[in-house]
């Protein structure tokens, strides 16, 4: 009811109520408690070290993540963990779905590229410490190398130098099943990825009675990522993140 063309007491505070349920219905919080919708899952952190999940059942190390020279976010793992196709979840965050696909790879040097999805992937440079600084020259004998695996995690040891195929380097780091992929890094800067065993008659990391473990088998950064821009892969021009 209006009196005098003004808005009676009774309608005022009608409008009064309403304007402050629609202001708690719009907050969803506060009186009623309600939490407001949730918005997409954040990012997962990934670096190199983390472990990933190829086609939901491959178990591997990520060995590192950054840009091409076309600004994709690329990452890269051993070839034996996939091919060109398969589909990337992180480890331990599988719930968020798939983060990336291979795209590229070559079986004799052991390398995947992994093409990530930016709106999914949080990439950083350092994973439970370990830390990738940029790409540095092969080792020679007696560099100390370092490695992360997302099996057997961090070990180091002495470079001995080439291995018998090309590409390949001969590290005194340990590495299991899990660990395909791995950097190794000296000074904090990527050198290779780890590769498999040197050799079967030692174990491949130290057990109790036996101190002593097989080296490891590293593939050459350098020489994979020269194969890559040869052929003009994704990947080419890669700079890792948080490179200085």
């Amino acid at each position: 009811m209006r009196t005098n063309g003004q808005p009676s007491g009774l309608s005022m505070a009608v409008r009064a109520v309403m304007a402050a349920l629609a202001a708690v219905l719009m907050c969803g919080v506060g009186v009623l408690g309600i939490a407001p919708p949730a918005n997409a899952d954040a990012p997962v952190t990934l670096g190199g070290g983390s472990g990933l999940v190829v086609d939901g059942d491959a178990m591997c190390t990520l060995t590192t993540i950054g840009t091409d020279n076309r600004g994709d976010l690329i990452g890269f793992t051993s070839a034996h963990c996939g091919g060109p196709g398969a589909v990337v979840a992180a480890e331990g965050a599988e719930s968020a779905g798939i983060v990336g696909m291979m795209v590229a790879g070559n079986d004799n040097l052991d390398y995947a590229v992994i093409q990530f999805d930016p709106a999914k992937v949080n990439p950083v440079n350092t994973v439970d410490g370990f830390r990738i600084d940029g790409l540095g020259p092969d080792p020679v004998f007696g560099d100390v190398a370092c490695k992360l695996g997302r099996s057997t995690g961090y070990s180091c040891g002495v470079t001995w130098g080439p291995g018998k195929d090309p590409g390949t380097i001969v590290n005194q780091v340990c590495g299991q099943p899990g660990d395909s992929g791995a950097p190794v890094t000296v000074n904090n800067m990527l050198v290779g990825m780890i590769h498999g065993a040197f050799s079967e008659v030692l174990p491949t990391c130290v057990i109790k009675f036996i101190p002593l473990h097989t080296p490891a088998v590293t593939m050459s950064f350098n020489t994979q990522l020269a194969d890559i821009t040869a052929k003009g892969r994704p990947g080419s021009g890669f700079v890792p993140v948080g490179a200085s």
